[in-house]
């Protein structure tokens, strides 16, 4: 067998104590959650009886171990159970929901790779200079700023002052259809039907959300790139690189930054992990219809079902995300391959 499929299978058996204690956790958790949410469906006018009557079709009226058995018997089968605020299955909501928040974090990420590494480069490269204390400036900006807030303050100026952006109010305005449905990703979508007034418009509503989390996550990303960049130009073979001869170009680049991306994608990592977080915050701000602002009004509404589906959702994600890097540890650096 392939080393690299022994790999995977490792990390997946290796995952798979921990997604199963997500799920102890998650059902004890929202079952300790205040609020009846028979009583909530039932409405404030409902007499005890017909509250009493909801609990028993909804199943709460039971043990928590027999409500327990009967969740694990529907996660066997795909189903996440009924969602009471839509009336759908909660499956079917976060296949539909997901690839708006991915898309938007998967955005916000490129956004932040592609300002914080040639900035981490530029402030290693010319310590004290006035790249390195603006890189420093908006690092701590971006640690310190809160997304919400961040989000407030973009619509606040490109939106209310300038004008420059859409009203935020998802993922299309009120005057664009929407591409066919093939990746989910309304870019993508709209790249392959042709469609350039959806591809814009989709464009111009993602920007500013796409923009929040970016600073959120350029923080880290440039502080880290900086710190292994500095530890890896005072290295022997980098003085022996410039010594041979070869140009700054091909120090920097081929031999520098390629040594210094290990701790940069483990950061990457995190930081994907901490976006999936905050893109609740900024779904609400952006009015954005992703699996963060469903949940919310899930938890509202004491919705358990997409609540319990939501967090397992993201802990595949997460056990997905470190399996990629591992495997990109081991195409960045042949030393890290396998042993682990």
């Amino acid at each position: 067998m392939p080393p690299v499929i022994l790999l995977i299978a490792k990390r997946i058996l290796g995952a798979l104590p921990s997604i199963a204690a997500v799920v102890v956790v998650t059902f004890v958790l929202t079952r300790a959650l205040p609020g009846d949410p028979a009583a909530y469906f039932a409405g404030p006018a409902a007499d005890q009886e017909s509250v009493e009557e909801i609990r028993r079709k909804l199943g709460l009226d039971k043990p928590l171990p027999v409500q327990f058995i009967a969740y694990l018997g529907d996660l066997a089968q795909g189903n996440f159970g009924t969602s009471l605020t839509t009336g759908q299955p909660v499956a079917a909501d976060i296949a539909q929901r997901l690839p708006a928040s991915v898309e938007l974090t998967l955005c916000g990420l490129v956004l932040a790779l592609v300002i914080a590494i040639p900035l981490g480069i530029a402030a290693a490269t010319r310590p004290g200079s006035w790249v390195d204390h603006l890189a420093r400036v908006i690092s701590t900006a971006g640690v310190s700023l809160p997304v919400f807030f961040t989000g407030l303050l973009l619509v606040y100026i490109f939106y209310y002052l300038l004008g420059w952006a859409p009203a935020p109010m998802g993922r299309l305005d009120l005057f664009a259809t929407a591409p066919p449905t093939i990746t989910g990703f309304y870019l993508v979508d709209s790249l392959i039907a042709g469609d350039g007034a959806a591809f814009r418009a989709s464009a111009a509503q993602l920007a500013l959300p796409a923009l929040t989390l970016g600073l959120f996550a350029l923080a880290p990303l440039a502080r880290m790139t900086r710190a292994s960049m500095l530890g890896v130009l005072s290295s022997d073979f980098i003085r022996t690189a410039r010594a041979s001869g070869l140009s700054r170009g091909t120090v920097l680049v081929t031999y520098a930054l390629r040594n210094a991306l290990l701790p940069v994608v483990t950061t990457l990592g995190m930081v994907f992990s901490f976006l999936l977080g905050a893109n609740v915050l900024v779904e609400k701000v952006f009015a954005w219809p992703g699996i963060g602002s469903y949940a919310i009004e899930a938890l509202v509404a004491s919705d358990y079902a997409p609540v319990q589906g939501f967090i397992l959702t993201m802990a595949v994600m997460y056990v997905a995300l470190n399996l990629m890097i591992d495997i990109l540890y081991g195409l960045i650096d042949p030393r890290v391959r396998i042993e682990g």
